[in-house]
């Protein structure tokens, strides 16, 4: 599952910004790692049938093969799977937020309760039911906000109980990391989803500007967080990070110099992976 990497990565980050404070907590860290995972899975699971649906999953579409596509599960299994996960999602979510809001004001507890049904929601309507918002070029932003923004923020607020504005920037860093494993998936089946419709940034864009694109999201990220460690550096140690830097790099060249988009598929799981350990080298450093 290459995304995974992606989601826990933002988890981490919280973790480790809520350890910089003196504050982690281990039962609510753990719940979000749980509840991160399930809906890491529903995303997977509803993205797998919506494809298949709307007929983006066939035989052109490059990349590993769908459930539903290779008839390995049926669409009323994959329906069941969806509403499992649905259901796991909620009841880890909403322990997660009781621990987390715990000895806190009732409106707490319903604002990330609010939010962690927007996030359910956001993981089935990427690409099910009418009018999904993955057609229509708004996978970026919904990556960013929660795979960035409630990813990391979220993780230091109910850990933490309180709010730094300093941590927007890690949080941005993670978010446009995410969005770099969006766009490179969509950079890679750039002429199937042009053909059945699905109208990514990279449709819009075009192949060359898409890669511009990437170039871009990747680079800004990297400049967000050295701008929060500029602004509180203390010791050496905070620049572990810049270890795992030269990862990005490296792909960056290559995936310019790709003619091919079929080609890009490796750089996904590099792109997830190398985002991990960001995240724990840029950890780490908080801390040592």
């Amino acid at each position: 599952m290459r995304t995974l990497p992606l989601a826990l990565s933002s988890i981490i980050v919280g973790g480790f910004l809520s350890a910089k404070d003196d504050k982690f907590n281990i039962i609510v860290s753990c719940l979000a790692i749980i509840t991160t995972i399930c809906l890491q899975i529903l995303s997977n699971l509803a993205n797998d049938y919506g494809d298949f649906k709307t007929g983006v999953d066939n035989d052109q579409r490059i990349g590993p093969e769908r459930s539903v596509q290779s008839g390995d599960i049926s669409e009323k299994q994959m329906i069941k799977a969806i509403y499992y996960f649905i259901a796991l999602s909620l009841v880890s979510g909403l322990l997660l937020i009781y621990f987390g809001t715990l000895g806190m004001s009732f409106l707490n507890f319903l604002t990330f309760f609010l939010f962690g049904m927007f996030a359910i929601g956001a993981a089935v309507k990427y690409t099910m039911g009418e009018n999904p918002y993955g057609y229509k070029g708004y996978g970026d932003f919904f990556v960013l906000i929660f795979f960035g923004f409630i990813g990391v923020l979220g993780t230091y607020y109910l850990n933490t109980q309180t709010f730094r504005i300093a941590n927007i920037l890690p949080a941005f860093t993670i978010g446009l990391f995410s969005m770099a494993v969006l766009n490179l998936n969509n950079l890679r089946d750039i002429e199937n989803d042009k053909k059945s419709g699905k109208k990514t940034i990279v449709v819009k864009l075009g192949y060359q500007k898409g890669k511009i694109y990437h170039f871009i999201i990747v680079i800004m990220a990297i400049l967000s967080a050295l701008l929060f460690i500029s602004k509180d550096f203390s010791t050496y140690y905070q620049l572990l990070f810049l270890l795992i830097i030269p990862l990005f790099i490296f792909d960056l060249i290559k995936i310019y110099q790709i003619s091919n988009p079929g080609d890009l598929d490796p750089f996904l799981k590099k792109q997830a992976i190398h985002t991990l350990l960001f995240s724990i080298t840029f950890g780490m450093g908080l801390i040592l």
